[in-house]
Protein backbone atom coordinates (compact mmCIF):
# COMPACT_ATOMS: atom_id res chain seq x y z
CA UNK A 1 0.00 0.00 0.00
CA UNK A 2 1.38 3.26 -0.86
CA UNK A 3 2.34 5.84 1.94
CA UNK A 4 0.09 8.87 1.86
CA UNK A 5 2.24 12.14 2.12
CA UNK A 6 -0.12 14.51 3.14
CA UNK A 7 -0.10 18.22 2.76
CA UNK A 8 -2.84 21.03 4.32
CA UNK A 9 -3.23 23.65 1.81
CA UNK A 10 -4.90 27.22 2.94
CA UNK A 11 -6.89 28.98 0.29
CA UNK A 12 -7.10 32.77 0.35
CA UNK A 13 -7.68 33.10 4.07
CA UNK A 14 -6.86 36.91 3.44
CA UNK A 15 -7.87 40.20 5.74
CA UNK A 16 -9.69 41.44 2.62
CA UNK A 17 -12.06 38.19 2.58
CA UNK A 18 -13.09 39.81 6.20
CA UNK A 19 -14.05 43.09 5.11
CA UNK A 20 -16.60 42.61 2.55
CA UNK A 21 -19.89 44.09 2.46
CA UNK A 22 -21.11 40.77 2.77
CA UNK A 23 -19.93 38.66 5.77
CA UNK A 24 -18.49 35.92 5.12
CA UNK A 25 -20.52 32.93 6.05
CA UNK A 26 -19.46 32.00 9.48
CA UNK A 27 -16.36 33.21 9.79
CA UNK A 28 -14.97 32.18 13.10
CA UNK A 29 -15.84 28.69 12.86
CA UNK A 30 -13.71 28.44 9.96
CA UNK A 31 -10.69 30.96 11.72
CA UNK A 32 -11.08 27.60 14.55
CA UNK A 33 -11.06 25.26 12.21
CA UNK A 34 -8.36 25.91 9.69
CA UNK A 35 -5.96 27.09 12.95
CA UNK A 36 -7.36 23.19 14.88
CA UNK A 37 -5.60 21.49 11.23
CA UNK A 38 -3.11 23.97 11.44
CA UNK A 39 -2.04 22.43 14.73
CA UNK A 40 -2.70 18.60 13.35
CA UNK A 41 -0.04 19.15 10.60
CA UNK A 42 2.15 20.66 12.81
CA UNK A 43 2.23 17.77 14.96
CA UNK A 44 2.88 15.31 11.95
CA UNK A 45 5.47 17.27 10.33
CA UNK A 46 2.78 17.78 7.81
CA UNK A 47 3.81 20.26 5.01
CA UNK A 48 1.37 23.88 5.35
CA UNK A 49 0.77 25.43 2.23
CA UNK A 50 -0.72 29.11 2.07
CA UNK A 51 -2.37 30.68 -1.19
CA UNK A 52 -2.25 34.40 -1.59
CA UNK A 53 -4.29 35.94 -4.64
CA UNK A 54 -3.21 38.68 -6.13
CA UNK A 55 -6.22 41.10 -6.19
CA UNK A 56 -6.46 43.74 -9.28
CA UNK A 57 -5.36 47.08 -8.69
CA UNK A 58 -8.13 48.93 -6.88
CA UNK A 59 -9.42 45.91 -4.48
CA UNK A 60 -9.13 45.53 -1.05
CA UNK A 61 -6.89 42.28 -1.70
CA UNK A 62 -4.36 43.95 -3.88
CA UNK A 63 -0.48 42.91 -3.65
CA UNK A 64 0.85 44.77 -1.06
CA UNK A 65 -2.29 46.63 -0.16
CA UNK A 66 -3.46 45.55 4.26
CA UNK A 67 -6.20 43.55 2.89
CA UNK A 68 -3.86 41.37 0.79
CA UNK A 69 -1.90 39.40 4.21
CA UNK A 70 -3.00 36.63 5.95
CA UNK A 71 -5.63 36.77 8.81
CA UNK A 72 -3.84 37.26 11.60
CA UNK A 73 -4.93 34.33 13.43
CA UNK A 74 -3.41 32.17 10.98
CA UNK A 75 -0.23 33.64 10.35
CA UNK A 76 2.35 31.45 8.50
CA UNK A 77 5.22 29.95 10.51
CA UNK A 78 8.46 30.63 8.44
CA UNK A 79 8.61 26.51 7.68
CA UNK A 80 5.31 26.82 5.51
CA UNK A 81 5.25 27.55 1.96
CA UNK A 82 3.63 30.64 0.49
CA UNK A 83 2.17 30.69 -2.84
CA UNK A 84 1.14 33.70 -4.30
CA UNK A 85 -1.59 33.56 -7.33
CA UNK A 86 -3.62 35.64 -10.44
CA UNK A 87 -6.33 33.27 -10.81
CA UNK A 88 -8.79 31.17 -9.11
CA UNK A 89 -6.92 28.11 -9.89
CA UNK A 90 -4.18 27.80 -7.04
CA UNK A 91 -1.83 25.81 -9.55
CA UNK A 92 -2.47 27.86 -12.70
CA UNK A 93 0.87 29.76 -13.05
CA UNK A 94 2.50 29.00 -9.55
CA UNK A 95 4.98 26.49 -8.86
CA UNK A 96 2.37 24.44 -6.35
CA UNK A 97 2.68 21.71 -8.50
CA UNK A 98 6.35 21.34 -8.25
CA UNK A 99 6.37 22.13 -4.68
CA UNK A 100 3.87 19.21 -4.37
CA UNK A 101 6.14 17.09 -6.37
CA UNK A 102 9.28 17.89 -4.34
CA UNK A 103 7.88 16.58 -1.20
CA UNK A 104 6.16 13.30 -2.59
CA UNK A 105 2.78 14.43 -1.60
CA UNK A 106 -0.21 12.83 -2.97
CA UNK A 107 -2.92 13.53 -0.80
CA UNK A 108 -4.00 17.29 -0.35
CA UNK A 109 -6.33 18.63 2.28
CA UNK A 110 -8.24 21.83 1.24
CA UNK A 111 -9.63 24.78 3.30
CA UNK A 112 -10.39 28.27 2.68
CA UNK A 113 -12.19 30.85 1.07
CA UNK A 114 -13.62 31.36 -1.78
CA UNK A 115 -16.03 28.14 -1.77
CA UNK A 116 -17.33 28.02 -5.02
CA UNK A 117 -14.38 30.15 -6.85
CA UNK A 118 -10.63 29.45 -5.66
CA UNK A 119 -11.46 26.20 -3.27
CA UNK A 120 -13.44 24.38 -5.71
CA UNK A 121 -11.00 25.30 -9.02
CA UNK A 122 -8.21 24.19 -6.59
CA UNK A 123 -10.43 20.91 -5.46
CA UNK A 124 -10.88 19.84 -9.32
CA UNK A 125 -7.48 21.03 -10.50
CA UNK A 126 -5.81 18.88 -7.57
CA UNK A 127 -7.92 16.04 -8.98
CA UNK A 128 -7.38 15.96 -12.51
CA UNK A 129 -3.44 15.69 -11.27
CA UNK A 130 -4.11 12.59 -9.59
CA UNK A 131 -4.21 13.69 -5.97
CA UNK A 132 -6.06 12.18 -3.41
CA UNK A 133 -8.02 15.06 -2.61
CA UNK A 134 -9.68 15.60 0.90
CA UNK A 135 -11.95 19.25 0.66
CA UNK A 136 -12.97 19.99 4.73
CA UNK A 137 -17.02 20.18 4.92
CA UNK A 138 -16.53 22.36 7.79
CA UNK A 139 -13.38 24.59 6.83
CA UNK A 140 -13.98 26.24 3.49
CA UNK A 141 -16.81 29.66 2.86
CA UNK A 142 -18.10 32.36 1.17
CA UNK A 143 -20.78 35.11 1.11
CA UNK A 144 -24.31 34.71 -0.03
CA UNK A 145 -25.11 35.71 -3.30
CA UNK A 146 -28.20 37.70 -4.89
CA UNK A 147 -29.35 34.13 -5.75
CA UNK A 148 -28.21 31.98 -2.95
CA UNK A 149 -26.89 32.02 0.93
CA UNK A 150 -23.47 31.04 1.52
CA UNK A 151 -24.78 27.86 3.49
CA UNK A 152 -26.37 26.65 0.09
CA UNK A 153 -23.72 27.36 -1.78
CA UNK A 154 -21.13 25.54 0.58
CA UNK A 155 -23.38 22.26 0.84
CA UNK A 156 -24.10 22.38 -2.74
CA UNK A 157 -19.99 22.29 -3.61
CA UNK A 158 -19.75 20.27 -0.69
CA UNK A 159 -22.04 17.42 -2.66
CA UNK A 160 -20.42 17.74 -5.83
CA UNK A 161 -16.83 17.49 -4.70
CA UNK A 162 -18.24 14.19 -2.09
CA UNK A 163 -19.62 12.45 -5.53
CA UNK A 164 -16.70 13.47 -7.72
CA UNK A 165 -13.84 14.85 -7.06
CA UNK A 166 -12.85 14.83 -3.12
CA UNK A 167 -13.16 13.24 0.13
CA UNK A 168 -15.68 15.60 2.05
CA UNK A 169 -14.90 15.18 5.93
CA UNK A 170 -15.56 17.29 8.55
CA UNK A 171 -12.36 19.40 10.77
CA UNK A 172 -12.29 16.73 13.46
CA UNK A 173 -12.27 13.76 11.37
CA UNK A 174 -9.25 14.97 9.18
CA UNK A 175 -6.16 12.60 9.79
CA UNK A 176 -3.04 13.19 8.27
Amino acid sequence: MEKKNTALLIVDVQKSEFWQERPLYKSDELLNNIQFLISKAYMVNAPVFFTKHNGKEGTLNQKGSPGWGFHPSITPSTDDIIIEKDHPDSFQQTDLQQQLVTRKINRIIITGIQSEICVDTTCRRAFSHGYEVILVEDGHSTYDSDILKAHQIINHHNNIHDNWFASVKKTKEIKF
